[in-house]
């Protein structure tokens, strides 16, 4: 098959209409018949070769709202892998969810469209470094956040996404733990906690660029705009929000509370997604996109799903490492 041969024809525009009358307030009508037939021919091979796709939060809404199968931030990702029944898993995020979803099901095919879709924060932090924070801070529990190396991961005692890692802090019994390697979210969760939490100069190179005076300036330009950060962010934003929770929560946030104006300080592909599911909300964008996250195109979906490549492959030693920390953070009941 040439993917550059697939055109928008009477078929595709009727079987793909239920989806773009979801998306067609934050997807133009002009450029659905460039997504369309890429959505139909990837829903037809889901069903013919039995694959399932997940999308991030962070996926373009063609993406989020056209093929994917199961949508959640890290968290319900690794939850929902558990229970995948399909022979193949086409992970529509960046690298390190795909190795967790390869981690929790080592007999599956897991796809990822593009090898270099990466992390600013699982790319701060190596095993290496996390063997000598060990040997610097002996008997002291090491906790990694979820966007880290598979090699990472075999390193740590547990693992914690944010929808989580207050819950994950708590549950160990030690005043003193390494938490790796996101500095933001650690300074957060220590506020929360009163742990006190030893950090890795890590970030995300989305939700650290934000700014409390950012903030208070949209505040002060719109009236009754209420203002959901990600944990990922300075604390000076958190501070400056009216919630702050995992990309999930601030879903129900909006979801349950339904406010006027929000403003999601996060990935700005999320708000679109969001929108989609709640028009009666007016989304205010600050828009930070994620670079990795965007290395994701409904093209690549096509090709890899085709070709059943680029597959993420874990030797099965470093499968059984990792998956002792991920399997640990699942047991945890997070808020």
């Amino acid at each position: 098959m040439n993917i550059g041969d697939l055109e928008y024809t009477d078929e595709i525009k009727k079987a793909t209409d239920d989806i773009y009358q979801k998306v067609k307030d934050v997807i133009p009508p002009f450029e659905w018949p460039v997504y369309a037939p890429f959505i139909h021919k990837i829903n037809q091979l889901k069903k013919e070769k039995n694959a399932v796709i997940l999308a991030h939060n962070y996926m373009t809404p063609e993406i989020f709202h056209g093929i994917a199968d199961i949508t959640g931030d890290s968290l319900a990702l690794a939850r929902e892998a558990v229970n995948i029944k399909a022979d193949i898993v086409v992970l529509c995020g960046v690298h390190f969810m795909a190795e967790t979803v390869k981690i929790l099901n080592p007999s599956k095919t897991v796809l990822i469209p593009d090898l270099d879709a990466g992390c600013s924060l699982a790319e701060s932090i190596t095993p290496e470094d996390v063997r000598a924070l060990r040997k610097k801070y002996p008997g002291v529990p090491v906790v990694t956040y979820v966007n880290t190396s598979a090699a990472v991961k075999a390193e740590v005692d547990i693992c914690c996404t944010s929808g989580n890692a207050k819950e994950v802090v708590e549950s160990l019994d030690a005043d003193e733990i390494l938490f790796l390697p996101d500095q933001y979210l650690a300074a957060n969760i220590q506020k929360e906690t009163g742990k006190k939490l030893i950090t890795w100069p890590g970030s995300c190179e989305v939700h650290e660029r934000f700014t409390a005076k950012e903030i208070l300036d949209y505040k002060e330009s719109y009236k009754d705009l209420v203002v959901i950060a990600h944990p990922e962010c300075p604390s000076e934003v958190v501070e400056a929000a009216d919630y702050a929770g995992s990309t999930s929560g601030m879903i129900s946030f909006v979801k349950e509370k339904k406010p006027a104006k929000v403003l999601m300080v996060t990935e700005c592909s999320m708000s679109d997604n969001v929108a989609a599911n709640t028009p009666d909300v007016q989304f205010i964008r600050p828009c930070n996109l994620c670079p990795h996250m965007k290395r994701i195109t409904l093209p690549k979906i096509l090709k890899s799903l085709t070709s059943l490549e680029p597959q993420v492959e874990l030797d099965q030693d470093m499968i059984e490492k990792a998956k002792g920390s991920i399997e640990k953070m699942l047991a945890v009941k997070s808020r």
